[in-house]
């Protein structure tokens, strides 16, 4: 997802859309962990997708908290 994309979102957005990367790389570990994991970059894409995510949340806290 495009940076800009994820900082149109609301805080609401940004929590659903956290929520649901980190149940996507739950089913990521459990598929590597069996060994029905097809493509490992994907767990690696996914964490980085959830930084990303909190990055722009907590921009957004600091920006509420300065004024």
């Amino acid at each position: 997802m495009k940076i800009e994309k994820i900082r149109e979102m609301t805080d609401i957005e940004l929590n659903a859309e956290v929520k649901k990367l980190k149940n996507e790389l739950f089913n990521l570990r459990f598929q590597h962990v069996t060994g029905q994991l097809e493509n490992p970059i994907k767990m690696r894409d996914i964490k980085k997708e959830i930084a990303r995510v909190k990055t722009i949340m907590k921009e957004k806290e600091l920006k509420r908290v300065q004024g």
